[in-house]
């Protein structure tokens, strides 16, 4: 079992781009897992990546269209793009001042659960926003990291949507640390209505430095994962 992720900081980079090469990087992990099979000795890599995306909607598999609020030509004036991709969940934005994490594991690797992983996902976050004073939560039935369940003031700050197969994920997670949130009326999140969207900006009241948020990140799940940085 290799527990070593290579890490990469993508910096800002296209959506699409980066999704193609998610997408090579799984194929990858999936073709050493088929030569393992006749050679048990190889190991499989994994691999965590951080970027930051231009404006983009993104639906997931499941997700319904009519979350999308805006027509192409309204999208085209506000300078973003969609695309319907291959993870799980609904429609969800991401743009400047936001994290997004995508690890792309062999989960054989750690363990062979994808809501445990899911809830090691959601747990980095909560433990990471509990550094800057900030409870969260988990709401059930509702993958990602919320403010005040079960409340009228409930609202998400970390979305979360995975795709797996043959244990090996990818796609991830997309906290809001200084993201515009008003890209997030031209939608209905996550395909659920009546609850809000928040970020670390406007809970804290101020500027968030990211790269800090993103040290945090690592050392919890590097915590929770037992894993090594390379």
């Amino acid at each position: 079992m290799n527990k070593k992720i290579k890490f990469q900081d993508l910096g800002t980079k296209d959506y699409k781009d980066t999704w193609d090469y998610q997408e090579e990087l799984f194929a990858q992990i999936v073709q050493q897992k088929i030569a393992k099979r006749e050679n048990p000795t190889i190991e499989t890599d994994n691999y965590f990546l951080y970027v930051e995306h231009p404006h983009v909607y993104t639906l997931g598999k499941s997700g319904d269209f009519s979350n999308l609020l805006l027509s192409e030509k309204q999208l085209e004036e506000k300078g973003a793009t969609f695309y319907k991709i291959n993870r799980g969940g609904d429609i969800t934005y991401h743009g400047l001042g936001q994290i997004v994490g995508y690890p792309i594991l062999d989960l054989e690797n750690f363990f062979t659960d994808i809501h445990k992983y899911l809830r090691l996902l959601e747990e980095a976050i909560i433990l990471t926003l509990a550094e800057y004073g900030l409870k969260t939560e988990r709401s059930p039935g509702e993958t990602g990291v919320w403010f005040d369940v079960g409340t009228p003031f409930a609202r998400k700050i970390c979305a979360m949507g995975v795709r797996a197969s043959r244990w090996v994920t990818m796609h991830g997670f997309a906290l809001n640390v200084n993201a515009d949130l008003g890209f997030f009326d031209n939608i209905i999140p996550c395909g659920i209505r009546g609850k809000g969207v928040t970020s670390m900006h406007v809970e804290l009241g101020r500027e968030v430095n990211e790269a800090e948020v993103k040290q945090k990140i690592l050392f919890h799940f590097q915590n929770l994962f037992q894993n090594e940085w390379l």
